[in-house]
């Protein structure tokens, strides 16, 4: 059904450093994630937050974006109760394309056409295998290009309206 995990396939991953941020509801999800990440042997930059206390999600959608901006991460994982609002947040810096996954499939499609640079988690609606499995076909799919490269790049675009 769903491709095996990320290890298991013999792939390894490239030396990136991928961002991380979660606010409150995301918290333990994303210290988890990050484990899985360092003992892949890649680089994580956490922007927190860094407990259980309530927090702001659109202040940690900002300290990621920032982080990619700058250069100091390729890509990122947000994490909040639902995916939903720290995507909205995330997806309004224009060099952001954060995509809400449910699970593998969605995080395949993510990157393959739609070149999502951001992976947005539900803490509250997958589990960590699912989670953690999600992230690693993210962070091994490359976008496809082709017929999606045209789309991909009118996300970038102001919108033309007509009154």
């Amino acid at each position: 059904m769903f491709p095996p995990p990320f290890a298991a396939m013999g792939r390894v991953m490239s030396r990136d450093t991928i961002a991380m941020a979660a606010d409150h509801a995301g918290y333990p999800l994303k210290e988890n994630l990050k484990a899985d990440l360092v003992a892949r042997g890649l680089d994580v930059l956490d922007l927190g937050t860094n407990s259980a206390d309530s927090v702001d999600y659109p202040d940690f959608a900002a300290k990621l974006a920032a982080a990619l901006k700058d250069g100091k991460a390729q890509r990122g994982v947000l994490i909040c109760g639902t995916g939903i609002g720290i995507s909205m947040a995330a997806n309004r810096y224009s060099h952001i394309r954060a995509a809400v996954c449910s699970g593998p499939v969605a995080a395949r499609f993510a990157r393959q056409h739609n070149d999502a640079n951001v992976l947005c988690l539900g803490a509250r609606l997958i589990g960590p295998e699912i989670a953690r499995e999600s992230l690693f076909v993210f962070l091994d799919t490359a976008f496809e290009g082709g017929r999606h490269s045209a789309r991909v790049g009118k996300l970038g675009a102001v919108p033309v309206t007509s009154h």
